[in-house]
């Protein structure tokens, strides 16, 4: 298919086959200055000595690169069969009706035209077309902004509204093309990418998704795309969707679809944006120089009011603002004088803004003192103003920049006060130019993301079933936790027995002791009242037997773990599209309240598990908090690492694990699981 995908993006010969719609690609055609042969078919429109129409691709004096087809959906299959035996490049599905009507009509077209086509390659159905701004071609049914480039970011999209917003950006984001995809049901994101990362002139991925056809796929496009050093950033609806699953257990409600996703792009380093804003900004940056190398970032400017709002703006986000070094400090204070107080946020006052020599003298200390990003802030006013001292100023931030080992940016407070003259300034001297403080902000702070992704260097492995689980049931608590062990996970001493044998099971346990009805119907004990703790007497635990044995005809005792430091979940579950996942989380009867979790895909490591750990909000408390003594993490580590070895072990019958809690105990003492549940198909 690769060899019709480059014949279909940037064809010789181009069919256009429908009505207004194909006039509309026709017209784009035009604007980009397309210079190919260019055929009109139309079954019925009379051929006029400006218009020549045939009436099937048949009729055609040759096989088309590329055909645009805004027929009747009922007639696609028949083009698509035609486009197939004249040995056709591919061709845009422009028409709808198809899959997306979530009707078997619908799925019935889509199958047909699946068949027609064999193995061309197109876009949609109900998709909106490409532009290739790189080879100057258009299947484009509406009007075209952008202009011809040499280099740029591939911009992919399942909704063409959406692509046209994007070419309808003010921030000069340089856009190689873009790809409209619709239902994918034959080009999907991932093929594209792919394909595109061969293409040097490429710099970038940008997508707005709303599902991916074939994960495993995606997954290796995006390897593939950071072997070839071209990040994505991408923006997939979706995030307040609830899973279509039931969810049992405490790990199945924090291991919702979306959190899998978001584990996944910071994993495989890719940009996940909030808003095509900071898709744009994020872009910009790849396009600038690929990803940041780090998170330490000088944010300098002319104004304490830009300083002290950018520090506000990153309050929410893993950007660091360290202080200069001593010697940059001293060349600094010796530059501007001990009236400019030297700190990151730096204002640096007006003392240097006519003063051309010093200010660049200034700039160049500040881009040679170890961040990783220089952001100059600054607004310029709007077109008609006098805005050459602005100029100026960046033209001097970006002389100063050559032999700098760090990256530059020019960050504007609002979107618009960043003008187009001061955009392709910037990017001709390599400068990123950042609109809009906080989606900047956020834009750097994705791109440094991604920078420490590609350093960790360890790809992806997806571990899925090979038939989903239509049904599943639980072990008991004992039969889990046995099961658990055998791989090296901690448990507590303990014993099943019937309710008459439980205050003698627990004297010879020693007490304290907990004692929980054991049937293996029994999912959540607690919300039962099936749980007793502190049991301290052989009166107390045949006073708990006998209120237990109405819940279960089976009780387990347990040696009761009293010296915990920190109480946390470990589990695992099969997600449909990810399969195997790791969550970590606060545990106990905290977990689904403080929503604090991290969710981990594999390979998984003693490394990326001490990660994730320090991610938790609940992470000081692993280290000794407010005088408590230091938890034992890396019994914690082993503890999910045993989980993942048991999971991986049975994963064609596994369906989720859930230890809640595990009881971390101080440094040295161990991990403890004292609840367990497992489910298996």
């Amino acid at each position: 298919m690769s060899t019709g995908l480059q014949r279909l993006l940037a064809p010789r010969s181009v069919a256009l086959i429908g009505g207004a719609w194909a006039d509309a690609a026709q017209a784009a055609s035009r604007v980009i200055g397309y210079r190919g042969e260019l055929w009109r078919i139309h079954p019925t429109r009379a051929s006029s000595a400006a218009q020549h129409y045939f009436r099937s691709v048949d009729e055609l004096p040759a096989a088309p690169d590329a055909a645009f087809v805004a027929a009747p959906n009922r007639e696609v299959p028949g083009i698509a069969a035609a486009l197939c035996r004249r040995a056709a490049g591919g061709f845009v599905c422009f028409a709808a009706g198809f899959s997306e009507t979530a009707t078997e009509e619908g799925r019935r077209l889509t199958h047909e035209l699946l068949a027609s086509a064999g193995d061309l390659p197109f876009f949609g159905p109900n998709c909106y077309g490409f532009v290739n701004f790189l080879d100057g071609a258009a299947l484009w049914p509406d009007q075209l902004v952008g202009v011809r480039r040499e280099r740029g970011v591939a911009l992919i999209c399942q909704s063409g509204t959406v692509a046209l917003n994007l070419l309808f950006n003010d921030r000069s984001l340089p856009i190689a093309c873009v790809l409209t995809v619709g239902n994918q049901a034959r080009l999907a994101a991932e093929e594209l990418i792919e394909h595109l990362c061969a293409d040097e002139r490429v710099t970038g991925f940008g997508l707005y998704l709303e599902g991916i056809r074939d994960v495993a796929r995606f997954a290796q496009a995006a390897a593939q795309a950071r072997m070839a050093g071209k990040p994505i950033a991408l923006l997939k609806t979706g995030r307040t969707a609830a899973s279509a699953e039931a969810v049992r257990t405490h790990t199945g409600a924090l291991a919702g679809a979306d959190n899998v996703f978001d584990a996944f792009c910071s994993q495989a380093g890719v940009a996940r944006c909030e808003s095509l804003a900071s898709l744009c900004e994020t872009l910009k940056i790849f396009h600038g120089g690929g990803p940041l190398p780090g998170r330490r970032i000088l944010a300098m400017g002319a104004s304490g009011g830009d300083t002290a709002m950018a520090a506000d703006a990153a309050r929410n986000l893993s950007i660091e603002f360290p202080p200069f070094p001593a010697e940059a400090t001293a060349q600094l204070r010796a530059l501007l004088s001990e009236r400019v107080h030297v700190s990151n946020p730096f204002d640096f006052h007006t003392h240097v803004w006519f003063d051309y020599p010093r200010q660049r003298a200034m700039f160049a200390i500040a881009q040679r003192a170890g961040f990783d990003l220089v952001a100059f802030l600054l607004d310029c006013p709007p077109a008609g103003a006098d805005d050459t001292a602005y100029l100026r100023a960046i033209e001097e931030f970006a002389a100063a920049l050559p032999g700098a080992a760090t990256r530059a940016a020019v960050i504007c407070s609002l979107p618009e006060s960043l003008g187009s003259r001061a955009r392709e300034t910037c990017f001709a001297s390599g400068v990123v130019p950042l609109q809009g403080q906080r989606e900047a902000l956020e834009a750097i702070d994705l791109a440094a993301g991604v920078g420490e992704a590609w350093k960790r260097g360890a790809l992806l492995t997806l571990h899925r079933p090979r038939e989903s689980a239509a049904s599943a049931r639980s072990l008991s608590e004992p039969e889990a936790k046995q099961a658990l062990a055998a791989y090296g996970v901690a448990i507590p001493r303990s014993s099943v027995v019937a309710p008459s044998e439980a205050a003698a099971a627990a004297a010879a346990l020693g007490f304290p002791v907990v004692i929980k009805a054991a049937g293996a119907a029994l999912e959540h004990k607690s919300e039962l009242g099936g749980v007793v703790l502190n049991v301290r007497t052989p009166a107390e635990a045949a006073h708990a037997a006998q209120r237990l044995c109405a819940l279960s005809g089976t009780l387990l005792i347990e040696q009761m773990v009293d010296d915990g430091v920190v109480e946390l979940l470990v589990g695992l579950r099969v997600d449909p599209q990810f399969g195997l996942v790791l969550v970590l989380a606060a545990g106990g009867v905290l977990t689904e309240l403080l929503r604090d979790s991290v969710t981990l895909l594999p390979p998984f490591s003693a490394e990326g598990i001490l990660a994730a750990l320090a991610r938790l909000r609940a992470a000081p408390l692993l280290d000794g908090f407010r005088g408590r003594p230091a938890a034992d993490v890396p019994a914690l580590v082993d503890t999910a690492l045993a989980c993942t070895r048991y999971a991986l072990a049975n994963l064609e019958r596994f369906v989720e694990l859930d230890l809640n809690p595990v009881i971390v105990r101080p440094r040295g003492r161990g991990a403890v699981a004292v609840d367990a549940l497992i489910r298996l198909a």
